[in-house]
């Protein structure tokens, strides 16, 4: 798992001059996945491309349960079918927008890859994405 180097620098900026990040007071953040590890750049180079794939709507309050120094997703995450294409998953994350550019603030790696092709429907069960503050 890893901050963005747009959130670490956000964290920071809250932190030292009480400046709130543009996307903290949203209540939606959006789950995208990736086919190689965004860095913390936050680069959408990679993000999955196959028919029928769209980045997921959370809504904060509700999305991530509270584990301490772990989070994990609260519910059933699933993403749009595959009609057309393949990809081969990796990578997830927290993002601002439902499509187009990004502000990431967190990703990570998929406890194993997902071959998504025609038919396949990425989902996570809940407690299978976690996110931990090491």
């Amino acid at each position: 798992m890893s901050l963005s180097n747009t959130t670490e620098n956000a964290a920071l900026k809250m932190f030292l001059q009480g400046t709130d990040p543009s996307y903290r007071v949203g209540a939606t953040q959006y789950l995208a996945l990736f086919t190689a590890d965004p860095t913390e750049s936050g680069s959408v180079a990679n993000e999955a491309n196959y028919t029928g794939y769209a980045r997921v709507a959370l809504t904060k309050a509700t999305a991530w349960t509270d584990g301490g120094s772990t989070f994990s997703n609260s519910a059933l995450i699933q993403f749009g079918a595959c009609t057309a294409g393949s990809n081969t998953v990796t990578h997830f994350a927290v993002v601002d927008t439902a499509s187009g550019a990004v502000a990431m603030m967190i990703s990570g790696a998929l406890s194993a890859s997902l071959n998504v092709s025609a038919g396949i429907q990425p989902q996570f069960a809940a407690a299978a994405l976690t996110i931990s503050a090491d």
